[in-house]
């Protein structure tokens, strides 16, 4: 006999986690259930409502993996997706302990595929919302997701623009933020938005700038910004003049040739004319990368800040919570903390880039708290490349890792802080580097005479790294350069 149980709506979770466990007590086996969404194909009426669980029944025992698998994987528009899942749950509660671990399993890894497909979807409305200013003043944009991610999106841009009244549109429903509190509404029409405001102009000039015709690959363009999105972006309506007219940009580029090398790059480092550029090409191929799952929940990548040509580039972990709210690096506590101890130093910040070897904020969720977690081996790998490549825009004489992640992204190997601090190391790209501790570290250290000891010792790593890098031709790199232009 099969059963049926209707679902609240297509992202009920809590719905599913209630009816799959009754089932499960019930002893109701995966083929003789079936979950219906209104709305979705299928017939509503199929089946009978299922028995109530056996009252010595035990409730089923899953690892929390599945439970974060289940919160993404029920996003996603297969109508199969509630069924799949109480498939996988019935298994593990019957002991199939490590089924999530078993790469062959098609049920296993059909859902995987979802759950990425919904991340893919959220990267795209992270980066392909474009608001448009209205009276109010409040600012408005549609959107066309792939999947149902429009509830589970909002927090990114809440934390993004609280301080802008905003409405997001979808053919599902629509997102509104009055500044203090959000609310859904009913699906919006694309018809119905203003015409495009100033930010058009922004929007476009950014785009050509970031564009590089040497690099240009038409089919991977269209995989990460697909020609569905195009009509809703300002800077799409140039893409076919920008790709017309790429052949015609690299042969006046190749006809130029290359400039002429520094003959004395030791006292002589003058900004890249093009930083501005590089930065800004940067930060949007990161925004385009395939990153770690955990990076579409933070708000915003988080580049580098300071000088181009800075003779003392500071590499620390990730960004934090302020950080990731703010968009800049060492902004909060272990950024107030290093800007104190560089005053004691003597060492002055805005002569120095300040980067993190992780772009993002990686965070477990308690609450309304957002707690940091450290990085993974493979969370450093999939960053090292923009890390590589903004440490080669800035083109520092001296780079100091601060904590054991930065030193590993450097190097591409784990390493002690404590047994490298005082030795003269090289990056995997052969540029001089030193190690220190992380400002976090002071922060966690509970005695107060330890905390002065490690403050002192800190500000002389980087009083002595500060001077190494500035003892020749030191007055190049005193204020000059293009700070802030690069900020994200």
């Amino acid at each position: 006999m099969a059963y049926s149980v209707v679902l609240a709506g297509p992202v009920d979770i809590d719905g599913w986690r209630a009816a799959a466990r009754d089932a499960w007590r019930a002893g109701i086996s995966p083929d003789r259930l079936v979950f219906h969404v209104p709305g979705e194909a299928g017939d509503l009426f199929g089946g009978e409502p299922p028995p109530p669980p056996r009252a010595d029944a035990a409730m089923p025992l899953v690892p929390r993996d599945f439970l974060a698998l289940a919160e993404v994987a029920v996003r996603h528009r297969d109508p199969a997706r509630f069924a799949l899942l109480y498939d996988v749950l019935c298994r593990i509660a019957g002991g199939a302990r490590g089924l999530l671990d078993d790469a062959a399993d098609p049920v296993v890894a059909r859902l995987r595929d979802m759950a990425k497909a919904v991340r893919r979807d959220a990267h795209k409305m992270h980066a392909f919302v474009r608001f448009t200013e209205i009276e109010g003043p409040r600012h408005v944009a549609w959107f066309e997701p792939d999947h149902y991610i429009e509830e589970a999106e909002a927090g990114f841009f809440i934390r993004r623009f609280a301080q802008l009244r905003w409405s997001i549109a979808t053919p599902r429903l629509s997102l509104h933020w009055d500044g203090a509190a959000l609310s859904i509404g009913p699906a919006g029409r694309r018809d119905a938005l203003p015409p495009p405001d100033a930010g058009e102009a922004l929007w476009r000039a950014y785009f050509g700038a970031i564009f590089n015709p040497a690099r240009l690959k038409p089919a991977a363009m269209r995989a990460e910004m697909p020609e569905k999105y195009w009509k809703n972006l300002p800077e799409a309506q140039d893409i076919p003049r920008l790709i017309a007219e790429a052949p015609s940009r690299v042969r006046a580029m190749v006809a130029a040739g290359a400039a002429a090398p520094n003959p004395n790059p030791q006292r002589r480092r003058t900004p890249m004319a093009t930083s501005t550029e590089g930065f800004a090409e940067l930060r949007a191929q990161l925004l385009a990368a395939d990153l770690p799952e955990w990076a579409s929940r933070a708000t915003q990548p988080v580049m580098g800040e300071g000088p181009v040509g800075a003779a003392l580039m500071l590499v620390g972990e990730q960004p934090g919570d302020e950080e990731d709210l703010a968009g800049r690096a060492f902004v909060g506590p272990a950024g107030r903390l290093l800007n104190a101890v560089l005053e004691e130093a003597e060492v002055p910040r805005d002569a120095l880039f300040v980067t993190n070897a992780v772009k993002h904020f990686k965070y477990t969720q308690q609450g309304r708290r957002r707690l940091h977690q450290t990085p993974d081996a493979g969370d450093i790998t999939r960053y090292r490349p923009f890390l590589r490549a903004e440490v080669a825009l800035v083109r520092p004489r001296l780079v100091l890792a601060l904590g054991a992640t930065a030193l590993r992204a450097l190097t591409g190997r784990a390493m002690p802080v404590t047994k490298s601090r005082d030795l003269h190391l090289k990056t995997a790209d052969g540029m001089d580097l030193r190690a220190t501790v992380h400002p976090s570290y002071l922060l966690r250290l509970p005695d107060a005479v330890a905390q002065r000891a490690e403050r002192q010792r800190f500000a002389a790593d980087l009083a002595r790294a500060y001077g190494e890098a500035t003892q020749t031709g030191g007055a190049a790199h005193a204020g000059g350069g293009a700070s802030g232009a690069n900020r994200s």
